[in-house]
């Protein structure tokens, strides 16, 4: 098996079981390898740390499958390692009766690159990585073991692959195609999954118990949604007793898809809720010009800063759509803010979100702090990456 040898001192983040090794922390490479191979991970004084997934292409030059280094990389290996992720969902009791919910998270489940999601009887997968790529049916396999599930849809079409020298692969793994009328239920109400062309895998199973935050303050109160997607806020807010939900995005087809689910909800009711297609920063700002006034708003934005390198621009942008919230608000009045962006942290989110509502002339308190989601977890050793960061501010 080729080797990869790191630098002087580089084995230490390796010990303290981060599952990256960046390019730069490598000095050679023993033996042949092609991209999503498996390779001996070695310090320069030839200690073996453990086996991980090579990948030439990208700055991530090797990614962790295991910290033992006598673990074979084999079916095996997946079989159990995918048993053991879907396990920990199925004993979870905050996941109980879920019909959607996140199988696979990547690294924090020992599987870097790979990310699996069930819809009712449908997994889509994502595979982001060339170690992930490489092992592909195996992944499948131990899935369809697993879970009972019949159907795998792939959507491996992020533009990750790319920096994996990788190419989008979309299609049927398993069973049949995705139903278009695929929908599952959260809190009680019906929400579509666009598993074939949606955002990511189709849905955004990370705001579950976000989005049961927003019912259970939305009662008699004026909510705007912005970034609103299909709607999941909005409905939420509608199932919550909402006095009225204004909802924002620039995508027609998500706004489409948005009323349908409210279709699937007859016990909604509709007249309450207004749907916008417009670009949110100048809605926004159309909306102060106006004199509008809010209780409750939430900003879903999708990520502005994908890697740290973005993360100056990135925070003008949080700054400068967090101030516009506060504005808009009602004394007394709740924002519940979000950010994906892998470049932005926790702390670099509550800084921003400070300075808006200072600027925005607004005493806000901090009223609730996101969680890891239970089938989201976050490995501590490994707190980079696009996980979700919400905070829930209430102005004063």
């Amino acid at each position: 098996m080729a080797q990869l040898i790191l630098k002087p001192g580089k084995e230490r983040s390796v010990m303290r079981r981060h599952p990256w090794i960046f390019a730069g922390s490598v000095a050679t490479l023993t033996g042949r390898a092609r991209g999503g191979d498996t390779v001996d991970v070695v310090s320069e004084r030839g200690v073996v740390l453990g086996r991980a997934a090579f990948s030439p292409a990208s700055q991530i030059r090797a990614r962790m499958w295991s910290f033992d280094a006598e673990t074979p990389i084999d079916h095996a290996f997946f079989k159990r390692t995918v048993a053991a992720a879907v396990a920990r969902r199925t004993a979870h009791p905050m996941l109980a009766g879920q019909d959607g919910m996140r199988l696979i998270h990547g690294e924090s489940d020992g599987l870097p690159g790979v990310i699996a999601d069930r819809y009712r009887d449908t997994i889509v997968l994502q595979l982001t990585s060339a170690g992930a790529d490489r092992w592909r049916d195996a992944i499948v396999a131990g899935l369809l073991q697993a879970t009972g599930c019949a159907n795998i849809y792939e959507r491996s079409d992020s533009e990750v692959r790319t920096l994996e020298g990788l190419e989008p692969t979309v299609g049927v793994l398993a069973g049949r195609e995705p139903d278009p009328d695929l929908a599952i239920e959260e809190h009680g109400v019906l929400l579509g999954v666009d598993a074939v062309s949606g955002h990511k895998t189709g849905f955004y199973l990370d705001q579950r118990e976000n989005r049961r935050l927003t019912r259970d303050l939305a009662r008699d109160r004026s909510v705007l949604n912005c970034f609103c997607y299909t709607g999941g806020f909005s409905l939420q807010a509608l199932a919550g007793g909402a006095r009225e939900v204004l909802s924002i995005d620039s995508s027609a087809h998500a706004l489409a898809s948005a009323q349908r689910n409210v279709e699937r909800n007859p016990q909604l009711d509709a007249a309450r809720a207004t749907w916008w297609e417009a670009d949110v920063f100048a809605a926004l700002r159309e909306l102060r010009t106006e004199g509008r006034r809010f209780d409750l708003i939430v900003l879903d934005p999708p990520k502005f800063a994908p890697s740290a390198a973005h993360a100056q621009r990135a925070s003008r942008a949080y700054k400068d759509i967090n101030l516009l919230g506060f504005r808009l608000l009602n004394p007394g009045g709740i924002l519940m803010s979000y950010s994906c962006s892998g470049g932005i942290g926790q702390e670099l989110f509550q800084t921003i979100l400070s300075g808006a509502a200072s600027d925005a002339g607004r005493d806000a308190q901090i009223i609730h702090r996101l969680s890891a989601a239970p089938d989201h977890p976050i490995g501590l050793a490994f707190p980079e990456g696009e996980y979700l960061k919400g905070l829930v501010c209430q102005v004063v």
